[in-house]
């Protein structure tokens, strides 16, 4: 593909674009598009017109841009994720109504924990995550598991790489992570209390594909006082079924 001025590839031009939109900022104009994505207002303005002309990109009455359903229909044929969620879906509604609390389910995705699905109720506790959001793999439930069964070299990379706090009870050490990471794989699942929130406790457990290899983690997010135990069983029984209709022989 042809590059810019810059050097940029037409393709890198086109995932900055996209890459502009997050979670909490689904409309822009072409211009916060442009300035975000680090391109001259002619080439925002030109990629942009013909993203929407493709149909991946929309624009409403305002003329401000969201997220197309041509791209979120493109997104999910045949998405490994999609089949994922679609398998634990009732086992994580079964989670949620005896804990009636925030059950999650989330991927490794380029050294991140992405969650595909969230359940709630009304008076479930505080929580940060949302569905396609992100959290570091070393600050919450769901990525210390996704870490702890993840390629040695994601491990190294991350142990070496920079630990930010997210609160003041986030391990920020390489050395108690390498710990933290042996534990849960000796204990089976997770424990993060306070790693996100002060008020909050994240456990998570595996969930194996067919092949046994660890393809997401399973968990919910107690207040900080409520006992692990009952939220455990739960997690670890809708594990096993997930897996069991993954495909696997666990």
């Amino acid at each position: 593909m042809a590059n810019s001025s810059s050097g940029d590839s037409v393709t890198e031009r086109l995932i900055r674009v996209l890459e502009t939109f997050t979670p909490a900022r689904t409309v822009q104009t072409a211009a916060e598009i442009g300035r975000r994505a680090g391109l001259p207002p002619s080439s925002a303005h030109r990629i942009v017109g013909e993203l929407v002309d493709a149909g991946m990109l929309e624009r409403d009455d305002d003329r401000r841009i969201r997220i197309g359903m041509r791209l979120w229909e493109l997104a999910t044929r045949s998405s490994h994720a999609l089949r994922l969620r679609q398998a634990a879906l009732p086992f994580m509604e079964r989670v949620q109504a005896r804990v009636r609390e925030h059950t999650q389910l989330a991927i490794l995705e380029q050294d991140e924990a992405l969650f595909l699905e969230r359940l709630s109720s009304p008076d479930s506790g505080s929580n940060v995550t949302r569905v396609a959001g992100r959290l570091p793999l070393h600050a919450s439930s769901s990525g210390l598991v996704l870490l702890a069964y993840a390629d040695r070299a994601v491990q190294e990379r991350v142990l070496a790489g920079p630990l930010p706090a997210v609160s003041p009870e986030t391990i920020t050490d390489a050395a108690e992570l390498r710990r933290k990471l042996a534990e849960v794989r000796a204990l089976g699942h997770a424990s993060a209390p306070g790693y996100i929130e002060a008020v909050s406790t994240g456990v998570a457990v595996p969930v194996h594909d067919e092949t046994g290899n660890v393809a997401a983690a399973l968990s919910v997010v107690l207040r900080r006082d409520d006992p692990v135990e009952p939220a455990l069983r739960e997690l670890l029984a809708a594990a096993r079924e997930i897996e069991r209709a993954l495909g696997g022989r666990r």
